[in-house]
């Protein structure tokens, strides 16, 4: 399972360039449409071998590179422009090519550039058969123009460092509010222009130019967890140009359009409902899972309570509430990490009641998930650049509106911890507390309707515990838009695609021949948390 959300937003800002090296300038051509109201079409040209890497040589041949230039403001050309990166993955029989396929892996901020290089994994052969896959990095991210709010790693480093994950003292709380007023005063010194240009609705301006750029007349795409408010908002938008739109962890449209406080509030408690899924499970599985002895709900809480007062020491170091807290929800994004998950729970609760031979396994022990955080300035040499972007704070704050002053925030923590006590507070931090102090002004955001009728319904794909995009918010997905269709999975984990065959299946046949799948249907995980074996 694939964690596409920005796992540990408070450091969000911090090495998102994408995995994608930066393609020498001339081989990239950026295409200016000669005509005014003319899309000039993508010329594709080779790739850089840091953007290939991994590719075998045989395979190169299906590969191509491009920049295409956008305006900065889609209404106001005099703004400027910026150039978006791509990349290809040709069809593998053209002859039965039915045009592209865009695809986005989330965040905001997540680099797609490289998707297409791992196409096969999330599809089935047909779709890489009759399908270009085009990957790029939307505005702001990675090689497509990235939105800097620094100029220096040290500046930056100063900046993260300060804010604290789970800050629970008088300090904690004022040291990192102040650090998002810091934040957004060097945004405000210099992203320049684009800062008030990257809300999603930008981003899909920008896509259905490279629709019709690329020559498809109506638009194929796939999109994961925040990519699935791009997809609707596009389906809302352009629903004429809509041709095949998959969204698999997906969001609350209306609710994150228009209460940021509620939607953060509501994701929160998504997480809990994923951890209590695990802790259950965990006790169902018996010896498959190593934290299982006992009561697992009983001892997490335990633990989480413990960490609030003071750290826990282990031979491989210290764990505190920050690092335990955004361990455990990190791991919740991927059930193959599980039995790991719940070795190092057990690890920790072992330390804390050393007696006889309890205390004899734990030396030895080593945590594999939850790991100390990197705290503090990292090394580096004076005056490094900085080579991060800002775009997630940059999209969430253009999107979700947020009508509190920065001074509320520590109360919102208070009330939501004792509604959601893991990651109540964490929420809070992570992304309620930088927003009502962005440097932004007026974003053009599309805020709805979002029931406008696609010809052919949008599928909508939603896990069950799924922690980033909670199970509801894909029945209220489904339920906004238009003309839409649920796939339900008996899943943990953030998305499915490339990981439930019947998914994968019904994807496939949408996407090529545009047969809707059945209503009603709930979909099982080729492999169920702690075990090994496919499941049928």
């Amino acid at each position: 399972m694939r964690s596409f959300a920005l796992v540990g937003a408070l450091v969000a800002g911090v090495g998102l360039a994408g995995t994608a090296g930066t393609a020498a300038a001339a081989e990239d051509s950026v295409v200016k449409p000669a005509v005014v109201g003319a899309t000039a079409a993508v010329n594709w040209g080779a790739c850089s071998a840091d953007t290939l890497a991994g590719v075998p040589a045989d395979q190169v041949k299906f590969y191509s590179c491009a920049r295409y230039r956008v305006p900065i403001d889609h209404d106001n050309a005099a703004l400027g422009t910026i150039d978006i990166a791509l990349l290809k993955r040709a069809a593998r029989t053209p002859d039965k090519r039915v045009g592209s396929l865009f695809l986005n892996p989330g965040g905001p901020g997540g680099s797609g550039l490289r998707m297409p290089i791992s196409g096969q994994y999330y599809f089935q052969p047909q779709v890489l058969d009759r399908f270009d896959l085009v990957g790029f990095d939307p505005r702001g991210v990675g090689q497509s123009n990235p939105l800097r709010c620094f100029t220096t790693q040290e500046d930056a480093d100063e900046v993260f460092s300060a804010q604290i994950p789970v800050p629970l003292t008088r300090a904690q709380i004022s040291g990192t509010l102040a650090s998002y007023r810091d934040y957004g005063q060097f945004c405000k010194n210099n992203a320049g222009s684009l800062l008030n240009h990257m809300s999603t609705k930008d981003v899909v301006r920008d896509l259905d130019t490279l629709r019709a750029a690329v020559g498809d007349r109506k638009l194929s795409y796939v999109g994961f967890s925040y990519g699935t408010l791009i997809g609707s908002t596009y389906a809302s938008m352009f629903p004429k140009q809509s041709r095949a739109i998959v969204i698999d962890g997906n969001v609350d449209p209306a609710l994150r359009t228009s209460d940021g406080v509620e939607y953060d509030r509501e994701r929160a408690q998504g997480f809990e409902v994923s951890l209590d899924g695990f802790l259950k499970r965990c006790d169902q599985v018996g010896a498959k899972c190593a934290f299982s002895d006992g009561s697992p709900r009983a001892k997490f809480d335990e633990l989480r309570e413990y960490l609030r007062k003071q750290p826990i020491t282990l031979p491989g170091g210290t764990v505190d509430i920050n690092q335990f807290t955004g361990g455990v929800s990190g791991s919740l994004y991927s059930p193959s990490a599980f039995p790991s998950l719940a070795e190092d729970l057990q690890a920790l609760y072992t330390a804390i009641h050393p007696a006889g031979a309890q205390a004899q396994a734990v030396r030895p022990q080593q945590l594999k998930v939850i790991t100390k955080g990197k705290r503090g300035l990292a090394d580096q040499n004076p005056d490094s650049p900085y080579l991060g972007d800002d775009s997630y704070f940059a999209v969430n704050c253009s999107d979700k509106p947020f009508r509190i002053s920065q001074e509320q925030v520590p109360s919102i923590a208070a009330k939501w911890e004792r509604e959601s006590p893991t990651f109540g507070r964490y929420q809070t931090f992570a992304d309620t507390a930088g927003c009502p102090v962005w440097p932004a002004k007026r974003p053009d955001t599309y805020r709805g309707p979002w029931h406008a009728k696609t010809d052919v319904p949008v599928v909508v794909v939603s896990n069950y515990y799924d922690p980033a995009t909670r199970y509801k918010f894909g029945q209220r997905m489904a339920a906004e838009l238009g003309n839409s269709r649920l796939l339900s999975v008996d899943a943990f984990g953030h998305c499915i695609l490339g990981d439930a065959l019947g998914v994968d299946k019904a994807v496939a046949d949408y996407l090529t021949d545009l047969k809707v799948p059945a209503s009603g249907q709930v979909f099982q995980p080729n492999v169920q948390p702690f075990e090994t074996a496919a499941q049928g």
